[in-house]
């Protein structure tokens, strides 16, 4: 018995899915959210194939944390250059770019492979209520 591996022309059409992330878990929702970027909902996943979906977030500046982490989360990063480390909390980044907390979290989840800057291109993130992309999907919502 042989096993089946889609070809590039069965992968059809990318679907769009709509997450609403007022009252959401940050680490329970941004699962939900790689496993449609990545396409492991399908019938036909194949790892190595980019077969995803578009993900539409919503309402990113209402997303919640669980336990301290609201006081002690720390996102870093350097510069590369001498004395170039920096650190900014949770808090902060949450009030300020509420898009680059959810963003962060898909990123570290999705695997580092070829296929994840095509990957993180098709997840779309908005602060507020408000976006761009209503005519693209039918009222579905995904948890």
């Amino acid at each position: 018995m042989k096993t089946y591996q889609p070809k590039a022309k069965e992968i059809g059409k990318r679907n769009w899915h709509f997450v609403d992330a007022k009252g959401a878990v940050l680490g329970r929702m941004t699962s939900g959210i790689v496993k449609f970027l990545m396409g492991k909902h399908k019938i036909n996943y194949a790892p190595h194939m980019d077969m995803g979906d578009y993900v539409v977030v919503v309402n990113a500046k209402d997303v919640k944390i669980t336990g301290r982490k609201r006081k002690q989360k720390v996102y870093p990063r350097h510069s590369g250059y001498v004395g170039g480390f920096k650190e900014v909390k949770f808090e902060q980044l949450i009030t300020e770019q509420p898009k680059k907390v959810i963003q962060h979290a898909v990123n570290g989840m999705l695997p580092k492979n070829r296929l994840h800057k095509k990957r993180m291109t098709r997840l779309k993130v908005f602060a507020g209520a408000k976006h761009e992309f209503e005519d693209k999907f039918k009222a579905k919502k995904i948890k």
